[in-house]
């Protein structure tokens, strides 16, 4: 008897409770919308307007498209990732170890970075590209090149002025015209030109409005390289509107073949003048996840990021200054070394892409490969059929801009037995006859 009355007042209990819920969750959704998360009601707020006007990272969704692929029968490969994917020198790795354990470590780094370092980035760009650099005034370093693409243009550009880029470009770059409450517009990119921007094509309503001119050599997605003409032209360009030039030389080691070293927009005369240059550790150290980054050039332009840096961004972690230091400093042969890697596996895809008669420009620098896609397709739906028949997940080329479109990204990080594995199942699907 006592134990039919129990189970009744817990029925009764749950009845009142799903009662209450009901009228909370129907006052909510007038009141604001809500919803029912471990127990709890939650309202949900609404994002600002520059938080709605960014687009989707291209990445992000890549990761998502392939979360939904059933891949039980053999493992997905993935091809999109702009990560080096081969380890950190262990000179570099034992640095950090060691700096880590160092008491002056664990305070609060400055946000300027160590002396140390800014005169070992100096060092290596007096080695590197004959560029002669004050520590003090022409450098700023930073926790990943990220902070630099995106914090150059916020310290930059006043609202409704124009940064303009190329289309198609790093997708973080029109994403950072947003935050800087900027308009976007991309220089078309075409074949015929070796995707090298044309600033003719660039309106005069538009440049008379720029406020920054923004460029990426060696270039994510087309794989296209610098020439001194090109620098020549966005030299002329920015002085004639009177606006500063950055550079992110994200692939600054990784050139058309072994031995080739991409052109620094600094190495001409005038351009520290005009320009600065965003330079990161994670391909030409295989730094990725380090996250140390750097900006050098014109005094005024590295004066406005550091005043930004200081309200905006966090500090580095003095041991992997310490440990960018060693890395900066390692022996140039050694470093050439990580980037014929990617030059080897280029020229190994590249023969199994003519054997598919997949067409392909081999005159391509950075780690990936931009590349058509067949006949009757759109970028998206080559993309997917790829991830639903081989189970090879790609970039498609309209999530660099709609200049993208007609082209897929491949990637070189991937080990060798995977990219060959990758080719083989796309070669099996017969796209190409």
């Amino acid at each position: 008897m006592l134990l039919h009355s129990a189970n009744k007042i817990i029925r009764f209990i749950a009845y009142c409770r799903d009662v209450m819920l009901f009228y909370a969750v129907a006052h909510c959704a007038i009141v604001a919308p809500s919803f029912y998360l471990f127990g709890i009601i939650m309202p949900v707020f609404s994002p600002s307007a520059l938080v709605n006007e960014l687009e989707e990272n291209l990445f992000s969704a890549l990761e998502k498209m392939a979360a939904q692929v059933e891949s039980l029968q053999r493992p997905l490969i993935d091809l999109s990732s702009g990560s080096p994917r081969q380890p950190t020198p262990p000179a570099v790795v034992a640095s950090l170890q060691a700096a880590a354990a160092r008491p002056e470590n664990h305070d609060y780094p400055s946000f300027w970075g160590k002396f140390t370092l800014r005169q070992a980035i100096a060092r290596f760009y007096q080695r590197q590209y004959g560029v002669e650099l004050d520590p003090e005034h022409e450098i700023a370093v930073f926790h990943g090149a990220h902070i630099g693409v995106t914090g150059l243009p916020r310290a930059l550009l006043n609202p409704g002025q124009y940064l303009i880029s190329t289309d198609p470009c790093y997708p973080i770059y029109r994403s950072a015209a947003v935050q800087a409450q900027a308009e976007f517009y991309g220089i078309p990119l075409h074949a015929a030109r070796r995707f090298l921007p044309d600033f003719t094509e660039v309106p005069e309503k538009i440049a008379r409005q720029a406020g920054l001119l923004m460029l990426n050599y060696p270039h994510n997605p087309t794989g296209a390289i610098a020439t001194p003409g090109l620098f020549a032209e966005a030299l002329e360009f920015v002085q004639r509107w009177q606006i500063p030039l950055l550079h992110d030389f994200a692939y600054a080691a990784i050139g058309q073949r072994a031995g080739e070293k991409p052109l620094s927009l600094l190495a001409r005369p005038e351009a520290k003048q005009w320009g600065v240059e965003i330079y990161t550790l994670s391909k030409t150290f295989l730094m990725a996840g380090w996250r140390f980054g750097f900006v050098v050039g014109n005094a005024s332009i590295i004066s406005a990021f550091k005043k930004l840096h200081t309200h905006s961004y966090s500090t580095v972690f003095g041991a992997v200054q310490d440990a960018a230091v060693t890395a900066l400093d390692l022996p140039e042969n050694e470093v050439t070394h990580f980037a014929a890697i990617y030059h080897r596996r280029r020229e190994k895809v590249i023969q199994a892409l003519r054997a598919m008669r997949w067409p392909v420009d081999e005159r391509q620098g950075t780690f990936f490969l931009w590349l058509p896609v067949p006949a009757g397709f759109s970028a998206q739906q080559f993309t997917e059929k790829l991830l639903r028949d081989a189970q090879v997940l790609v970039a498609p080329g309209h999530g660099f801009g709609a200049g993208g479109e007609g082209f897929v990204r491949l990637s070189l990080t991937a080990s060798e037995e995977a990219l060959a594995e990758a080719l083989k199942r796309i070669a099996a699907l017969k796209l190409f006859a």
